[in-house]
Parts: structure tokens; C-alpha cells; sequence
């Protein structure tokens, strides 16, 4: 039977699905019914989105909503449905966005409107699928249903490459979905050699990993790299981004949009649910491979961005800088470093959709992207100007504004784990401010052609689609503690798993920095406390003294 909320969620889910088996009947020389029946699906999934915001129990480390019906019992398939914190957030991100890409594609597409607004919609529905399944089964079929939307949105209505850039995603994109497909069978035939029946839950998948870290050392580190690799392009990560630059420049904006606020979090989500609690002692053996290439990313994407004359490839670019920086918070396997990557996830999701959305709108009135084409905007458009530093400043971590929460968080953690890898990933956050700076410099100050000064200003349209990023950057840079405190326990949980001993190690470290403040050091640590090694868990009299850590970076 569907609970209440079950069958909202699947509402809001499948609502785009079913906006787009309706709009096949539609004919095809109807561009308003499209545009506006499109942009009215994204709006009511949004609403019927909401609801779980507020009836959220953050409290809980459970999988929220959860329901299971049998799908396919021979294979022990069942089509599994729910969230906990860290899906939700992201879920109701990408309806979040869905309005805003509808919007902005009213101008900048002129050709098989109905065409594209059904693949954006399928896209939709694919992509809110990802975060609310827990079976593997249902999860991959998700996963690869979403990357042929993208293939024909970038396809058809991208730019003078767009070919090029289509296949070169297919193809990265299914190379990856392969070898995470390995990895998953993998379990999937040693979960059956271990308790003798097979189970495509993601519930039993993690609560494989002690059998898992039973076996030798090779097949550990081989099921560890086919999840990195997979998960690693789609963030995508150094070395394996190549495909990035090509597909945003050639997407329409919407695509870009899009890719940059969902498609790239289905790497970083891949790994907190699959590589960090199924493999936690592969990854550990592995961490400075995989420090160090987020290092190398998060500065090679910002001096590679610094170079562009493009400004959609140098808002590219830092997308692979912002999300090395990510990774680095997500391999600091600790509250504050993990907590920081997830936070600047929906950051990098709300301030890039901004700066690839300004860049659309130039692109729209001049048919050009190239910085040295502009200049002294901030004279005829200055409510244009205004957006675009609100949402350059986001980028760059400027105070009070969603970037900088994020950025402090992954700092902390890192420096807690790795403090030389906080002094490199310190280096990436100056050039961002650098190349930003720039670019925005120099397209909005400075003398101006008698071609732009005939740029008009926004629209309502454009103001419209604006602001909810607007008011999103300002809201989540003053008053975060709501957006942590749903990702609290989801958090701690994953943390404990990693690390079983971490919060208790904590406690018993508060405790002894306490006492020897109070100059009692001899009495610091109890004999059976002292004998206990970091990796195990502390006497259960102890635990609540390990709350605060945990909730520090949400007050």
C-alpha cells in the first residue's frame, strides 16, 4: 500500500514523466503550450516538493518515506523509494532549478520546441529518480536513463560542436556507468556467497562492508577504483573532466545549467553513498591518491579558467576547481569536512547555475561569449550588473552570501585531516577570487562599443528566473543552521561508518583537554578509557558528549 507521503513523493517525482506523455499529444507547431505547460509541470512538482522540506524529522539518520514493493523477486529487485537528508536536499534542488531552466529557454530555443521541452522534462524525472531510490537496480536505471536526455539536448540545440561534445559525454559518462556496474555486481554475487540470497537493497549493499573488507586486499582496492573512476568522471575530477568544458560551452544554457546543478552531483552523491560507507578501508589505504588529485583539480581548473577568453569555458573551468574542492571536504572523513563538501554542493548547484544563466542572457543579445567583446555593461545594464556580482560573489566565497559556509567548513575539515592539503585548496579559493574578479572586470567596467550600449537591460522574464538564486544565495549565507541541521544525522551516520571510533576518540579528547584545563591532568582518562584505541567505540556513558562537534558548523 502508498503511505501519504510515498505518493507524494512519486508525484513530484514522475509529475515532468507524465507532463511529457501529455505533451506528446500536443502539435508541434504550439510553442506556447509547450513553454508555458512545461514551466507549469517544473512549478507543481516544485510545490508537492515542499511539503518534505518542513515534515523533515532531523533528528533521524533513518531513510525517510520509505517504502518497498517487490519488482522483480527472482533477483531480488524491489522498487524501493525514500530519503534521508543528504538525498532530500539534493532532490529538492533539482526542483529547485527545473522552473529556472524552463524559463530561460523561452528566447534561446528556436527550433523542435517540442522536441526539447519533453527531453527536459524526461531529464527532470530522471534525475529526481537518483536520489529517491534505495535499490541498486533502480538507482542504475535512473543513472542511465538521464544521460540520453542530456545527449540530445546537447545534440541538437548545442553549439557549432555539439556533436563533438554530445558523444564525447555519452561515452565518458558510459564508461563510467560500466565500470560502477562492475562494482556493483560484485557485491551483489559475494552478498549472495555470503548469506545465500541476493538483495538489491542499498541498505544491504553498505551493510556488506565488513564482509567486504574480509576480502583481500586487491579485490578491495579494484571494486574501490571502479567506484572512484565511475563516480570521478561524472563529477567530474582530474583527470577524467575533459568532457566538461566541451559539453557546457556547446549545451544550450538551460543544459548548462542543469549539468552544472545536478548532473555533477551525481558523482559527489555516488560517492557518500556508495565508495565512502561500503569501502571505508580501501578508501583510507587510497586517501592520498585521492587528496592529491583533488588538489590538483581544484588548482588546475582555477588557473586553466584564469587563461579563458570564453566566459562560459572559464565558468566551466571553476566548476572543476569548485568541485575539487568538494571532494577534498568529502575525503576529509570527518563531520566538518564532509558537511562542507555536501553544503557547497547545493552552493556550486545555486551560484554557477547563476553565472552560466548571465552568460546566457549576454549570449542572447550578441551572439558572443568573448570577454574582449564586452565591456562597460554595468552602464546600460545595471540591474544585469548587479545579478552578476551577486552571483560572482557567491562563487568566490565573499561573506554572507551561500559560498562562504561552505568553503570555511571544507577548510576546517581538511586542516583537522590534512592541514597541507588546507594550504593548497586555500591557494585554489585566491585564484577563484582572481579569475572571477577578472572576467567580471572586464566585462562590466571600462569603456563601452556603440554595439553594447544598445544591449537591453533584464526583462521580467529574466528578473523573474533570477531571483530565486538571488534569494537562495543570501538566505543559506546568513542563516544556514536550517539547511545543516538537515544534513546533521545523515552525517554523523556516515562518519560513524567510516570511522566507528571517531566521535567517541572525540569525546574522550574533549574530555582530556577539559581536565587539564582545569589542571587535573592525572585524572583526565580513566584506565579503560586510555586502553581504548581510536578505532573502537567508547563506554556507552560517554557518547552524549559527542554531540557538539558534529553540530558546530550548523550554529
Amino acid at each position: 500500500m502508498f503511505t501519504a507521503n510515498t505518493t507524494l513523493m512519486l508525484v513530484a517525482t514522475f509529475l515532468p514523466l507524465l507532463g511529457a506523455l501529455v505533451l506528446l499529444l500536443v502539435p508541434k507547431d504550439q510553442r506556447r503550450v509547450f513553454e508555458i505547460g512545461s514551466l507549469l509541470v517544473m512549478i507543481a512538482s516544485l510545490l508537492l516538493s515542499l511539503p518534505f522540506w518542513f515534515g523533515y524529522d532531523r533528528a533521524s539518520d533513518a531513510v525517510q518515506w520509505f517504502q518497498a514493493w517487490n519488482w522483480i523477486p527472482a533477483l531480488g529487485v524491489k522498487f524501493a523509494v525514500g530519503m534521508d537528508g543528504i538525498s532530500l536536499l539534493l532532490w529538492l534542488l533539482t526542483t529547485f532549478i527545473g522552473p529556472i531552466a524552463i524559463a530561460c529557454s523561452f528566447k534561446s530555443i528556436e527550433e523542435r520546441h517540442k522536441e526539447y521541452y519533453i527531453w527536459m522534462l524526461v531529464l527532470q524525472t530522471s534525475m529526481l529518480g537518483v536520489f529517491i531510490t534505495q535499490d541498486m537496480f533502480l538507482f542504475y536505471l535512473f543513472w542511465e536513463v538521464m544521460l540520453v536526455p542530456m545527449y540530445f539536448l546537447i545534440g541538437i540545440w548545442g553549439g557549432p560542436q555539439k556533436l563533438y561534445a554530445a558523444i564525447k559525454l555519452f561515452l565518458y559518462t558510459l564508461a563510467g556507468s560500466v565500470l560502477m556496474l562492475v562494482a556493483l555486481l560484485a557485491i551483489y554475487f559475494l552478498q549472495h556467497q555470503a548469506t545465500g540470497g541476493y538483495d538489491f537493497s542499498l541498505a544491504s549493499f553498505q551493510a556488506m562492508a565488513p564482509i567486504i573488507a574480509q576480502q583481500s586486499k586487491t579485490y578491495q582496492y579494484l571494486m574501490a577504483l571502479a567506484f572512484f573512476i565511475g563516480f570521478a568522471i561524472k563529477v567530474p575530477m582530474f583527470p577524467f573532466h575533459t568532457w566538461l568544458p566541451d559539453a557546457h560551452v556547446q549545451a544550450p544554457t538551460a543544459g548548462s545549467v542543469i549539468l552544472a546543478a545536478i548532473l555533477l552531483k551525481m558523482g559527489t552523491y555516488g560517492f557518500v553513498r556508495f565508495l565512502l560507507p561500503i569501502l571505508p578501508g580501501a578508501t583510507k589505504d587510497l586517501l592520498p591518491w585521492f587528496i592529491g588529485l583533488s588538489l590538483i583539480g581544484i588548482i588546475y581548473g582555477a588557473l586553466v579558467a584564469m587563461i579563458q577568453k570564453d566566459m562560459k569555458k572559464l565558468v566551466a573551468y571553476s566548476s572543476v576547481s569548485h568541485l575539487g574542492l568538494c571532494m577534498l571536504g568529502l575525503f576529509a572523513l570527518n563531520p566538518y569536512g564532509i558537511k562542507g563538501g555536501l553544503f557547497q554542493m547545493l552552493n556550486h548547484g545555486i551560484s554557477t547555475s547563476g553565472l552560466f544563466l548571465a552568460v546566457g542572457i549576454v549570449y542572447e543579445r550578441r551572439h558572443t561569449r568573448m570577454i574582449a567583446d564586452f565591456g562597460g555593461l554595468s552602464k546600460t545594464m545595471p540591474v544585469y550588473a548587479t545579478i552578476f556580482m551577486i552571483m560572482t560573489m557567491s562563487s568566490i566565497g565573499l561573506p554572507l552570501l551561500n559560498g562562504f559556509i561552505g568553503e570555511g567548513m571544507i577548510l576546517m575539515g581538511a586542516f583537522q585531516a590534512f592541514p597541507w592539503a588546507a594550504i593548497v585548496a586555500t591557494l585554489g579559493i585566491i585564484l577563484g577570487a582572481a579569475y572571477m574578479l577578472w572576467m567580471f572586470q572586464r566585462v562590466m567596467f571600462g569603456p563601452i562599443t556603440p554595439v553594447n550600449e544598445k544591449m537591453e537591460d533584464l526583462n521580467l522574464r529574466e528578473v523573474l528566473y533570477f531571483a530565486p538564486l538571488v534569494i537562495a544565495a543570501f538566505w543559506i549565507g546568513l542563516y544556514p543552521k536550517p539547511v545543516m541541521d538537515v544534513m546533521d544525522a545523515p552525517v554523523r551516520k556516515l562518519v560513524t561508518q567510516i570511522n566507528p571510533g571517531f566521535f567517541a576518540a572525540e569525546a574522550l579528547a574533549g574530555k582530556q583537554a577539559e581536565a587539564a584545563r582545569l589542571g587535573m591532568q592525572g585524572m583526565a582518562a580513566p584506565a579503560h578509557a586510555e586502553a581504548a584505541p581510536a578505532g573502537h567505540e567508547a563506554p556507552a556513558h560517554e557518547a552524549p558528549a559527542h554531540d557538539a562537534p558534529a553540530h558546530g558548523g550548523g550554529h
